[in-house]
């Protein structure tokens, strides 16, 4: 089983994450292992990784994950594959964060696929030297057809004396939470549901690029980022808090975002773009590197009949923003 990991650019780097110089630290102190897809790294995915994390603690030993790119869908679904929430390079990032010491993106191909269930555990059990517990999903399955399921992996387990641990789906409003829900959150405009289901506001990380100047020609300039996730959240202006993606972690700044495909000034549909105009006098430019959290919906993209009515709604949205910054609730995030 090769190990694979991303650099923050999303390319592979050179060095595997369970490299041979930390091997024998994992057999002498034991490994607990949490195992899945984790798109999102949503509040489901982090009760799983959480209890890793928390009983290798306890056990004085070591905690690690193992994810997999591409998505199965993408094996076995070719033509219409599952839209990603989020870049793996982006995932792998969230799940170092959670404090790990360990994360392994294994590649998610035939070879890997057409493993028997049965073989699953001793196979993996091979490749991590001190592997003593792992914990996933109730609703986890695995190997070849996905016969594998939590029952069958305990049973395995229990021969090869690895504990194995499956945590209940976490509900909110009364159903589970999960990537799905999340992914028709965004697609729907629903950005307040799907940051209550990650536990965390949802955002977007790119570089500002160059553009027509348009916004800066109505008296709105903005940064625009060139953002194409496969998960397209719906088009429309959103109230955004952005910085610099810096080792100083700037200070977050309020703005007016429209993701879109800015019908009033392009006309014809065009790439999607995501535009942010700040209320404040920023250094932050061309080049730049920005983190994005979105944080409301505001309203649908739509055509104005002139360059004059755009601006108009422009200028509400401002002030609507102004006057949600100074209530309580939202100064609290």
């Amino acid at each position: 089983m090769q190990s694979l990991n991303y650099q923050a650019d999303g390319s592979p780097a050179s060095r595997p994450l369970l490299d041979l110089a930390k091997m024998g630290q994992l057999s002498r102190s034991g490994l607990h292992l949490a195992i899945g897809m984790f798109d999102g790294v949503h509040l489901g995915h982090r009760a799983v990784i959480l209890s890793a994390y928390n009983s290798a603690l306890a056990d004085e030993a070591v905690s690690g994950v193992l994810t997999f790119d591409p998505h199965p869908s993408h094996l076995f679904r070719p033509d219409n594959p599952t839209r990603m929430i989020m870049p793996v390079a982006y995932r792998l990032d969230l799940l170092h964060q959670l404090g790990v010491d360990y994360v392994c993106c294994h590649p998610f191909n035939r070879d890997f696929a057409a493993i028997a269930a049965e073989d699953f555990l001793p196979l993996l059990s091979q490749h991590c030297p001190g592997l003593k517990a792992i914990y996933v999903g109730e609703n986890f399955r695995f190997g070849k057809g996905r016969v594998g399921d939590v029952g069958l992996m305990s049973r395995v387990g229990r021969d090869l004396g690895i504990s194995v641990f499956s945590a209940e789906r976490i509900k909110m409003n009364a159903e589970p939470i999960s990537s799905t829900r999340i992914r028709s959150a965004l697609e729907a405009g629903n950005i307040t549901e799907a940051n209550a289901l990650l536990g965390y506001h949802y955002n977007t990380r790119g570089v500002v690029i160059g553009g027509r100047k348009m916004g800066r020609e109505i008296g709105f300039p903005t940064l625009n980022l060139a953002w194409q996730p496969e998960c397209l959240p719906r088009f429309g202006v959103y109230f955004v808090r952005l910085r610099e993606r810096s080792e100083g972690n700037s200070i977050w700044q309020p703005a007016i975002a429209n993701y879109g495909i800015r019908p009033t000034v392009e006309g014809d549909a065009r790439q999607p773009l995501l535009e942010c105009h700040l209320l404040g006098q920023t250094a932050l430019g061309e080049g730049s590197a920005l983190q994005v959290e979105w944080l409301d919906f505001l309203r649908p993209e739509q055509r104005f009949e002139s360059v004059d009515a755009l601006k108009s709604a422009i200028a509400r949205d401002k002030a609507d923003l102004i006057k949600r910054l100074a209530a309580p609730q939202f100064q609290r995030r």
